[in-house]
Order: structure tokens, then sequence, then C-alpha cells
């Protein structure tokens, strides 16, 4: 009889830990991806942040993705690079499988070039050789086939790599004109695993790819896809003012392309009053359209500029744009019930940015270093100069034969430009990194998000949660 119970007992965990039932069962699914967010951004945004509130030592501040109650560390790599570009290492997540760097949504044999090193794509249209390797299934794809809502909301262009990943399916990452069609219902090159009426929500970057050069866009081909999706039922809006006037209640498509390409840095939005929203906006009205749909929904919030702040060694407005990720965070633990939707937030990859030295507590993250056995006085390298807190091991920022005085630099304005190990030539040349990231869950379905983890596994545990 004992034998009998026992046996039972392992039969109903092992059925509910298979992902139907437990304490899972997400309805829905948010994951953010901070483009480019190693350790080292989060924990300098953490410290910057403490010191924009006005903390007495800023390093107790929390991030409110640190404060989701559950964390992972996770492996990057690609098929074919110990450093993954943003293609490979966003897909790993959402579609379970590597593939090759600049890969977007295809099988591990797929390869963005030609034997000879010619990119197979010519001016943003993909030149892809139909025996190139196959489309992978992604978890937006899954979902939108069995009826779930689904957004993708960027602050970079909406067809760049990261967000691409979800919907489309190509050989090289810079096809964006391609990238763009795959999106539009019905369309030439409409990407059929979407269904019928296509993604419910997109919001960020990137116009050109949807109009035609004769238009001020890129595309040659003459297709205004705008009109194109219009046409298909989405309400079209290109400025912040234009999103905040839309009624999500009476709203089922949406779509927003606020910039021709990349959405202003959070610092430049802010400064110059650009008329575009925020992300944490751009979340807010996702989610509301989104939430209307009663099976539930899949959506990607990607912090993108944070990645092309830390590419040009300008860490002042990478940690601005990592704080701007982390707020559009906060609004969504605020609007939705994470008794049934799963809170994902995690990177693709690291970069070389790094800490400098002994920094005493409140030293300034963006200022000199001073040391905590120093006092007021800055730290001196081996020839007598102060340097900063944080340096990047690569790049294209400052790195003479002979290091300049910053005495009397100002390191804390918004262009300022770390310090570089290697230089590698011009401005936004700085390199990934191949460490692991960080991701941090909570939630319906949370519990699966702990230990060491390679980015591929993290699909099968989203499936998990919501009982795919």
């Amino acid at each position: 009889m004992k034998r009998t119970l026992i046996a039972c007992a392992l039969a109903t965990t092992a059925s509910l830990s298979g992902g139907q039932a437990l304490a899972a069962d997400a309805k829905n699914v948010i994951f953010f991806l901070g483009d480019g967010m190693g350790p080292v951004t989060v924990t300098s945004a953490r410290i910057y942040g403490g010191e924009k509130a006005g903390l007495t030592i800023p390093e107790t501040n929390k991030l409110a993705m640190e404060q989701l109650g559950r964390s992972a560390r996770i492996r990057t790599y690609s098929e074919d690079a110990m450093t993954t570009d943003s293609a490979p290492g966003m897909a790993g997540y959402i579609t379970g499988s590597k593939s090759k760097n600049e890969v977007i949504s295809m099988t591990p044999e797929t390869n963005p070039n030609a034997p000879d090193g010619t990119a197979y794509q010519t001016g943003g249209n993909s030149t892809c050789p139909t025996n190139n390797g196959a489309p992978v299934d992604t978890l937006l794809e899954i979902m939108k086939a069995r009826g779930y809502g689904t957004g993708v909301v960027s602050t970079t262009r909406i067809t760049h790599a990261t967000p691409a990943t979800t919907y489309s399916h190509v050989c090289n990452r810079n096809a964006e004109n391609t990238i763009a069609a795959q999106m539009v219902p019905g369309g030439i090159g409409y990407n059929a695993k979407l269904g019928a009426d296509g993604l419910d929500v997109v919001l960020g970057g990137g116009r050109r790819h949807f109009l035609p050069n004769t238009s001020g866009g890129n595309r040659n081909d003459a297709r205004n896809l705008v009109t194109e999706m219009q046409t298909a039922g989405y309400q079209y809006v290109s400025s912040g003012t234009e999103l905040a006037a839309v009624n999500t209640a009476s709203t089922d498509k949406l779509l927003g392309l606020f910039t021709s390409s990349d959405m202003s840095y959070e610092l430049d939005r802010v400064k110059n009053s650009a008329n575009e929203p925020s992300l944490a906006d751009m979340t807010q009205k996702a989610i509301e359209v989104l939430s209307r749909n009663e099976t539930g929904y899949f959506l990607l919030v990607e912090g993108g500029r944070i990645d092309h702040a830390l590419h040009g060694t300008n860490a002042k407005r990478a940690l601005e744009d990592t704080l701007a990720f982390d707020a559009a965070i906060k609004k969504a633990t605020e609007m939705v019930d994470l008794d049934d939707t799963l809170i994902v937030v995690t990177a693709d990859h690291d970069h070389v940015m790094a800490f400098n030295g002994y920094s005493k507590i409140g030293n300034p993250m963006l200022g000199l270093l001073h040391s905590y056995q120093g006092g007021d006085t800055p730290a001196l390298d081996a020839d007598s100069k102060p340097f900063t807190t944080l340096v990047f091991g690569n790049g294209g920022g400052p790195r003479d034969a002979v290091r300049a005085d910053l005495s009397t630099v100002d390191t804390t304005a918004d262009d300022y430009l770390q310090e570089v190990g290697v230089k590698l030539g011009s401005p936004g040349s700085e390199t990934h990194g191949s460490g692991d990231v960080m991701m941090f869950a909570g939630g319906a379905g949370s519990s699966r998000i702990k230990g060491t983890l390679n980015n591929i596994d993290v699909f099968a545990k989203l499936k998990a949660a919501l009982g795919l």
C-alpha cells in the first residue's frame, strides 16, 4: 500500500512539473531584453540610480528588475562564436536553438554570408539562397498559432536584430527591408507563421524600412508598408503625442513607428523634449492592448539603445537608457497580475565595460575615482594622473600613447567617452563581451528560472510555464 502511494505521488509530481499546472500556468509572458546589459551595466546603473535619487549610500539602491524574486546566470555563446551578436543572442531564448552570428531565427547550419564573405543581403534586401538552412519556430509564433496576443516593443528599429528574431526568419540580420515585409499580413514576403492577422502591437523606430525611397524611406520596391498595415487593420501612430491619445479599450491592432531609424537615447529624448514616447509609455500601451486577449499574450520589450551607447563607450547614455528600461519593468509590474503573468528580464550578451580600481562608497559613478583609502584626493595612475571609475576593454574612445590628464575634464558630461584599453578605431567600435549575463524573473512559473543556464534552455522553461 505504501509503495503504491509513493508511486502515485511521484507520477503526480512528474505530471505537474512537466508544465501543465503546479504553481506556474502563466497566461502571459513579458520578456524584457536589455540589449548588451551585462552585469557591470546592471550594477553601475543601480548605483547611478541611487545617486540620482539622492541616497546617502547609492550602493544600497535596488532596481525594479532586482526585486522580481528569482534569478539565474545565462551563457550566451552562439553556434559559431564565443562572443555572440544580438541575433543569435535573442534567438536562443525565443527558439531554443543555437544559430550563427548575424542569423535571424534559422537552423544552426544557416550561413549569413557566401563562401567568399559577401553578405546575403543587398541594400537591406535578402539574397539568402533557398538551400541555406530553414526557419525555426519562435515562441511568439507558437503562441500566435494558439490564439494568444503578440507584441514587440523596442527603442531601436523594430526591424533590428533583437525584435526581428521574434517574428522573422532571414539568414542575414541586415536585410531589414525583407524583415519589415515579413510583418505585413497578406503582403508579399509575409511570414505566414504569424497567422492571418499578424502581430497585434508593434512599437519602435525604423520607419525607413517601411517606406519607399521616393518617400524618404529605404525601400526600392515602391511599397509603402505603413499604408499596407493600415489597410490590414492597424491603427498607426508616429509620435509620443499620438500614442498617448490612443484609446486602447477599442484598439485591436497598433503600429507605432516614431523615428526613421533608432529612437533617441533617453538622455536626449528628455533633454531635447523629443516627441517620442518613453519605453515605459510604449510598454504601458502594449499591455493595455494585449490584455484584451482573453487567452493571454506574449510581449517583447527591448531596451535596445543600451547596447548602442556601450558600443560608443558613452557610459552616461548607457546608464540613462538602463534606468529607462528599468522604469518600463516597474510599469509592467504595477499593471499586471503576477499570479498569471511571468516577467523575465535579461540581456542577449555582455560588453567590455569594467569597474576600475577601489572606489570609495558613494564615489560618483561617472566621475574620477576616489579610493576608499584616499579621502577626497583622486586616485592616481603610475604617471600621477587621475582616472575614471568606469573604463572599457576596447573601443573607439580615448587611448593616446600618453594618457590625458583628466583632472580638468568633466567626465560626467553627456558626451564624455570613457577611456579604452585597446584602441579599435572609429567611435562605436567597442565590442560585445563573452561573459555570462544575468536573468531576473517574477510571477507565474518564475521558479523555473534558477542556476546557470544556456540561453537556449530558457525557451523550454517559458513553454513549460505557459503549459505548452
